[in-house]
């Protein structure tokens, strides 16, 4: 049997840098970014060569931010991608390893934020589930004080990235990856929730409920669709994938007004 060839393009750390610049990304901004490493094409160097390729264009006073969620440590009751046995529950509660911003791995976000969380001088905020990991100048303002009740909120990196100025980049991503839009869903009144994760805490490790703003990603597709049409948004490619990049801010404000008048309120545990 004959092994076919990778699919393109060939990516490296040069062509990437150069495709990044050419859909707009600025020495010295703050950039959020949503990533698929497979759009991409063939990376030689793999997610490695991605983050420096990033690294590379933002400079040295620009600042790298990834979500560096961990959303499996979470209560079990509220799993379905598998659910497992209800007789399981006390057990997972009490053996959910606590998280630990140093060595939690990301969970199901890819493996551009894993590298980030692991590359020399990244810092990571403190939430167990919805955390973000930073490299840069800015990265400790904006990972700093994330409250263990605020999983997207006022209190969470979105917030201080909306007042950094930052900009999105949906790197082979969709808008239904968009953090963002859920700062402007805890600006929308809501009912809260309780959300359980471990955490360490001064008494050591402890499963903790705590409440929370609701939120939910149901119609984000339809959200940033609508939002592309009537808001500046810079589109190009980078490798093989449809790159998309917007201020914070203004997809925040839209999000807030969009929410209100076309979605009911529909939380996720």
């Amino acid at each position: 049997m004959v092994t076919p060839f990778p699919s393109g393009p060939l990516c490296t750390r040069e062509t990437l840098g150069a495709e990044l610049r050419g859909v707009g990304v600025r020495a010295g901004e703050t950039l959020l970014v949503h990533s698929s490493l497979s759009s991409l094409g063939w990376v030689c160097g793999g997610p490695g060569a991605v983050v420096e390729a990033l690294l590379d264009v933002l400079g040295a006073t620009g600042t790298l931010v990834v979500p560096a969620h961990s959303g499996e440590n979470s209560d079990p009751s509220h799993w379905s991608d598998p659910p497992v046995p209800e007789e399981w529950w006390p057990a997972i509660r009490a053996s959910m390893p606590a998280y630990d911003a140093r060595t939690t791995p990301t969970f199901g976000i890819g493996v551009i934020p894993e590298t980030v969380r692991n590359w020399p001088g990244a810092v990571r905020s403190a939430h167990p589930q919805t955390s973000f990991a930073a490299i840069g100048p800015l990265g400790s303002a904006i990972t700093d004080g994330h409250a263990l009740d605020c999983r997207l909120g006022e209190r969470s990196p979105l917030a201080r990235l909306e007042e950094a100025g930052a900009r999105v980049l949906l790197l082979g991503a969709d808008f239904e990856s968009c953090t963002a839009f859920h700062l402007a869903e805890c600006r929308v009144p809501a009912p809260e929730v309780d959300n359980s994760f471990a955490a360490m805490t001064p008494l050591g490790r402890r499963w903790m409920t705590v409440r929370d703003t609701g939120i939910s990603g149901a119609r984000f597709d339809e959200l940033g669709a609508d939002f592309e049409k009537e808001r500046p948004v810079i589109r190009g490619t980078v490798g093989a994938a449809e790159a998309r990049l917007f201020p914070l801010a203004d997809a925040v404000a839209y999000a807030r007004t969009w929410i209100t008048r076309h979605r009911p309120y529909v939380p996720e545990p």
